[in-house]
């Protein structure tokens, strides 16, 4: 039996739809899936380009993708924590279990960690094989194109509630769909005052409807004195940081308050210049680098953000296609002109 899937055939740029066996020979703690909905990530576009970092990571050929939502058609013999019928999705780091920080629960940070997609074979297909550990049951009421984006929900809540935001004034620094994700996030857990930081004019509109008090265009305005003015002269009490821009990065640390507090999931690709004394030890402030999702704490916050519908998941997915419009869907993305895209196989 076969199914249509996009894999990296080679070391080169783009996708191929191919025909693959389909992947229903089980190890005793795995689980065979149907895709219902499989999301675009920022990661895919980077394996897609063939980039610097893809060119050192990924080794083809592999199928690629790792956010999705899928139904459970067979289980290993071992596997207890789901059932045949039930509606899944994947924490998609496949962590060893025995290293220093699994041990002590800190999976995030697991020394040998795989990725999904990335290192073993992911859901840019019509069936998948997960590792039943990876696996959260979901609620079965929710659209699965909603469902298959609470990976990449999952990097938002981290990152934007690991420091209290509840009547704070926050900056959210670009609003890609993740940061876009975490401007909603901060609307839905009362936030006193958004202000979001992006350049993409489609973005800016799209973070005003998600919650957005403030957006400020770093093309077109001064963001230091922007959010300066914005917050009394005193600075945001939390910075979000999204965008991995350097000269973005480097701001946030002049209109952050003293005292305030910064999560950074933005990947930078240039060293970032900062006055460490008088920016980071003076003001004391405390920051905190995000990776990924805490395993499975974040998870719980996004079922329980998801089930409460106090998200415009309707507004964060923009763009929905079929699986075999891979590259259509592939532009939309690469475009800017998006919040989440959705492959429906």
């Amino acid at each position: 039996m076969e199914m249509t899937a996009f894999i990296k055939e080679t070391r080169g740029p783009g996708f191929k739809m191919t025909k693959k066996k389909v992947p229903n020979e089980l190890k005793p703690d795995e689980v065979f899936i149907q895709v219902l909905a499989t999301s675009i990530c920022g990661t895919d576009v980077h394996i897609y380009k063939w980039d610097r970092w893809s060119q050192g990571r990924i080794k083809p050929p592999l199928t690629v993708g790792h956010e999705f939502c899928g139904k459970v058609l067979a289980i290993g013999d071992q596997v207890t924590n789901v059932r045949v019928g039930d509606v899944v999705s994947a924490e998609t780091h496949i962590v060893c279990g025995t290293c220093e920080f699994c041990q002590r629960g800190e999976y995030h940070i697991c020394e040998n960690t795989k990725i999904i997609g990335v290192d073993t074979d992911g859901c840019f297909a019509e069936y998948a094989k997960m590792p039943a550990y990876n696996l959260i049951v979901n609620n079965s009421n929710i659209e699965p194109k909603y469902l298959s984006i609470q990976e990449p929900l999952g990097n938002a809540v981290h990152t934007m509630l690991h420091f209290d935001i509840t009547d704070k004034t926050v900056a959210v620094v670009g609003c890609g769909p993740i940061g876009l994700m975490g401007v909603n996030i901060a609307k839905a857990v009362g936030a006193k005052k958004i202000i979001a930081i992006e350049i993409n004019e489609y973005r800016i509109q799209l973070a005003k409807e998600l919650g957005a008090h403030v957006v400020i265009n770093p093309m077109k305005e001064n963001v230091i004195d922007r959010v300066l003015e914005e917050t009394g002269g005193k600075g945001v009490d939390v910075v979000t940081e999204f965008s991995g821009n350097k000269m973005a990065i480097e701001q946030a640390f002049k209109y952050i308050k003293p005292g305030g507090k910064m999560s950074m999931l933005g990947i930078v690709d240039s060293n970032i210049e900062i006055d460490l004394s008088n920016d980071i030890v003076f003001k004391g402030i405390t920051i905190y680098g995000v990776v990924g999702r805490k395993m499975f704490q974040t998870w719980d916050q996004v079922t329980l953000l998801v089930q409460s519908g106090k998200l415009d998941l309707n507004k964060i997915v923009t763009h929905t296609f079929r699986l075999t419009e891979m590259e259509e869907a592939m532009k939309v993305m690469m475009s800017g002109n998006s919040g989440k895209v959705v492959l429906i196989p």
